[in-house]
């Protein structure tokens, strides 16, 4: 790592003009969340490997901003170089560098890499100083990554009507209809799930989302792909050009920008407008449409700045808004993946029992053997992932795993966003709290489940923690609310049986959830940071509901399924709004022994035992006979 650093503050001394910081995001060429091995440029430079977080180093120094998910996890991986600096709690990295570096800093950034919004802040922040952005010819992180992954040629894939729920031609007509409206002659789209799901395709570049290193342009008349065509086979090749997509070379969205500031980006085949407008008419709108959050900072700096419309994108709310045919597909992969679950905790109570003489998922008592008297097999928190990943391998429909799965024990449970490796897994212990977070990609949907279990004696402190959680998972679940509220405004339902303990979670608690597509889907978020307030939520919208609690050093405690928004019956309709509820539609048990029920209130145990009634009728069908008996036991009524 020092070797690293030192080859990279060579590089900024010797740049022209020298760079006294550079700025290392997590983000690729398209914003992403989750980027491929080639784009873990942050993880590379710094030692850290969560998924959010940006690295920032000076001539003396190096620093890891992370959110909270992650503040124990960076802890652990930086090495005695780094500082790492928790947002919300330290100085955010642009108030640190107008705070830090000296007048007239250069800060080198790749304008690929970082989002308009991000460059336009930064820049604002610089003024007082005279500090200022240095975009950089090429990332100074890959001339020094000597091994850098290779690119991968994955094929692009048609996503069928049969799962997507409406045509490519329903969804640009539509578009076109937003461009006309705000006088805008096209828009770019850099965003890779919003460019899969307008095009109705589908790819593996980025491991977990189904999604193709691709840009789109798209105007009035014409409609464009900016991808590796090596990746396009004849199929997809139909389908694009069929809808009067013009397949174009990656490297190609940089000058079709320019050509489009300047009105000049043609289609080689002209086709009529569908809403109606003639060239003409197009020739009037100056504006080109990018999504500040989104759009990557390159491709700006390509538009005549007093002509470009900076909002957000049109297609990240049309994507929320899912079809009848993508929420009935969701539906059922959740269905299909709560089976898996159930037969993984069947697998794993039995696994517990013969191995470590746990008193298993139902009983309630000290294990009979000591963790270091082994039985036939060791059981970790990697082997017992694996084992999840082959149920719902066995299921109709799967395409892999929809995020690296959350296996942790004990203290590990602690770290919100922790992942298991080979190396430095820790062993299951029956008398330690165990949490599984795991989603799957199927063909028709994409899936998030939570679960926390002990195999031995829980504590009155554990149960009590859980029962707690589970307490603002089910009043969150349970919400009914106006159209026009926002995910800001319910996050506090599900934090309100922690307070009463001065207990807290530092995640946000819901996100919403691809049709196969992006585990983590916008524009939406029930959250307490201030943007859950910029988009209210609406039926057809998902979301999750995932409370936590986690102490440090000793355990972890997170439930989660996934929700859809739907229109509330109520009895009365106050102000003519309309009301909207959650439907659940995950289905795994919570386990009984975890609860304190002296905690719950007669609504919450209706609740409970509803939950568990639908879940053993739903689930029943894909199980063997063991593991209908184990549901049938994990699900009977409780009684206060």
């Amino acid at each position: 790592m020092a070797d690293i650093l030192a080859s990279l503050r060579s590089l900024m001394a010797s740049h022209s003009p020298p760079l006294d910081a550079l700025v290392v995001p997590s983000e690729d060429y398209h914003q992403s969340e989750y980027v491929s091995a080639r784009d873990k440029r942050r993880a590379f430079v710094s030692g850290f490997s969560g998924s959010a977080g940006l690295a920032l180093i000076t001539m003396d120094g190096a620093r890891l901003w992370t959110d909270g998910r992650y503040f124990l996890q960076a802890t652990q991986e930086l090495s005695d170089q780094w500082t790492l600096m928790r947002m919300g709690e330290d100085p955010a990295v642009d108030v640190w560098m107008a705070d830090n570096l000296p007048e007239d800093a250069a800060v080198g950034i790749d304008p690929w890499c970082i989002s308009i919004d991000t460059a336009q802040r930064w820049e604002h922040g610089f003024v007082k100083k005279g500090q200022k952005l240095v975009q950089t010819s090429t990332n100074l992180v890959d001339e020094v990554w000597k091994n850098r992954p290779p690119v991968e040629l994955n094929p692009v894939n048609v996503q069928p009507m049969e799962y997507a729920g409406r045509s490519v031609d329903e969804k640009l007509k539509d578009l076109r209809q937003n461009l006309a409206q705000q006088t805008a002659r096209g828009i770019i789209f850099t965003s890779l799930d919003e460019v899969a799901w307008l095009y109705n395709i589908r790819g593996s570049d980025v491991s977990y989302c189904p999604v193709v290193h691709a840009f789109a342009i798209v105007t009035l008349d014409s409609a464009f792909f900016y991808v590796d065509k090596r990746k396009i086979s004849p199929e997809v090749k139909l389908h694009l050009e069929g809808n009067g997509i013009e397949i174009r070379e990656y490297s190609d969205v940089s000058s079709d920008v320019k050509l489009l500031a300047s009105n000049h980006l043609k289609h080689v085949d002209i086709k009529t407008v569908g809403n109606g407008t003639s060239e003409a008419e197009e020739n009037d709108y100056e504006l080109v449409w990018a999504d500040p959050s989104t759009c990557c900072y390159a491709l700006y700096t390509k538009l005549n700045f007093e002509n470009a419309l900076l909002k957000p994108s049109p297609l990240a709310l049309a994507k929320a808004l899912k079809n009848p045919i993508e929420l009935e597909g969701l539906k059922k992969a959740h269905i299909r993946d709560g089976a898996a679950v159930v037969q993984y905790l069947v697998w794993l109570d039995k696994e517990m029992q013969d191995n470590y003489g746990a008193s298993g998922y139902f009983l309630e008592k000290e294990s009979s053997k000591k963790k270091n008297n082994l039985g036939t097999r060791k059981l970790t928190e990697l082997t017992v992932s694996d084992k999840l990943e082959s149920f719902r391998a066995s299921k109709e429909h799967f395409r892999g795993l929809s995020f690296p799965t959350i296996s942790s024990v004990g203290p590990n449970a602690a770290i919100i966003h922790y992942s298991p490796h080979e190396e430095t897994c820790a062993e299951l212990d029956p008398d330690s709290i165990y949490l599984f977070d795991s989603g799957a990609q199927y063909l028709d949907g994409t899936t998030d489940i939570t679960r926390t279990v002990h195999f031995g004696k829980p504590s009155a402190h554990e149960k009590a923690c859980y029962t707690a959680v589970l307490k603002g998972h089910i009043a969150l679940g349970n919400a009914r609310f106006p159209n026009g509220t926002n995910g800001h405004s319910l996050d506090i339902l599900a934090r309100v049986p922690l307070w009463k303990y001065g207990l807290d979670y530092r995640h946000g608690t819901g996100h919403g959830i691809g049709s196969y597509l992006n585990v983590h889907e916008g524009p939406h978020l029930i959250s307490f940071r201030p943007h859950a307030r910029n988009v209210p939520l609406q039926a057809s919208m998902t979301v999750t509901d995932e409370p936590g609690y986690y102490e440090d050093g000793n355990f972890g405690i997170r439930l989660e399924n996934v929700l859809i928004i739907h229109e509330a019956d109520t009895k009365f309709n106050f102000g003519d709004k309309g009301y909207l509820s959650f439907e659940h539609i995950t289905w795994a048990p919570y386990q009984k022994k975890l609860i304190d029920l002296k905690l719950l209130t007669p609504e919450e145990l209706d609740w409970l035992n509803s939950y568990h009634s639908k879940c053993k009728d739903i689930l029943a069908p894909y199980l063997n006979e063991t593991q209908k008996s184990w549901l049938h036991t994990a699900t009977e009524p409780i009684s206060a």
